[in-house]
């Protein structure tokens, strides 16, 4: 199991956010946030969860691996698991 969470930083609707990803599969991704999380499978982002700051240690708890936002990109990219926004360059 190849799930990642890096650090709640990522302010939205007055929360910070935390996102989840796989490095294995998106099944993978989506069996978990659903069993451990409780998070419905309409949040899934294209490529990962935002995952609310209060769920950050659950998802610890539950095995999800605590990464910096620069490994969890670097590591979904290897995977070729990411997922880019229409209109943005490559970069």
């Amino acid at each position: 199991m190849a799930l990642l969470i890096d650090t709640p930083v990522w302010p939205w609707r007055g929360k910070l956010w935390s996102h989840l990803v796989s490095d294995t599969s998106y099944d993978e991704l989506h069996a978990f946030v659903q069993a451990e999380l409780g998070i419905p499978r309409r949040a899934f982002q294209g490529d990962h969860y935002d995952v609310p700051q209060e769920l950050h240690d659950v998802a610890v708890a539950a095995g999800a691996e605590p990464v910096s936002c620069r490994e969890l990109l670097a590591r979904l990219l290897a995977a070729g698991l990411r997922v880019r926004k229409p209109g943005r360059a490559a970069g």
